[in-house]
């Protein structure tokens, strides 16, 4: 599955909790969501931000900030549904259940696992949330 499949089947499953994603569906997906976020909180500081230029004897720095981003905040909120539900579904191919999501909300160590999990390889076969992606 390549990029543009990938995001064209987190769009279509937006809320499909169900079922299994490989491995290709869900790191594609993040890397648009990342990607996208990143692009366009980078458009939010160019049209709204406040840019600060602080200079001493030895070095200058640049310091951007915005309080009205309205680019990424929409872009942000169309993902967020498609990219749980992705998360989920990946959790299932690993033959975890999609509660284990939860487990990011342990400060370093369950973000750590969680990754560990979702890169991990998926269950071959069926498992009891389905058939194995991509048959």
């Amino acid at each position: 599955m390549g990029f543009v499949d990938a995001v064209k089947t987190c769009f279509r499953n937006y809320v499909t909790f169900s079922g299994r994603a490989a491995r290709p569906e869900f790191w594609w997906f993040a890397l648009f969501v990342y990607g996208g976020g990143l692009l366009l909180g980078l458009l939010d500081l160019a049209l709204f931000g406040q840019t600060t230029t602080v200079s001493t004897e030895t070095t200058t720095a640049v310091a951007s900030q915005t309080s009205f981003a309205p680019f990424s905040s929409l872009f942000g909120l169309a993902v967020v549904l498609p990219y749980i539900s992705v998360t989920v579904r990946r959790l299932h191919d690993t033959d975890r259940s999609g509660w284990w999501y939860w487990i990011a909300l342990i400060p370093l160590i369950g973000v750590i696992v969680l990754i560990v999990w979702l890169a991990s390889k998926g269950t071959p076969g069926d498992n009891r949330y389905g058939p194995r992606p991509g048959q």
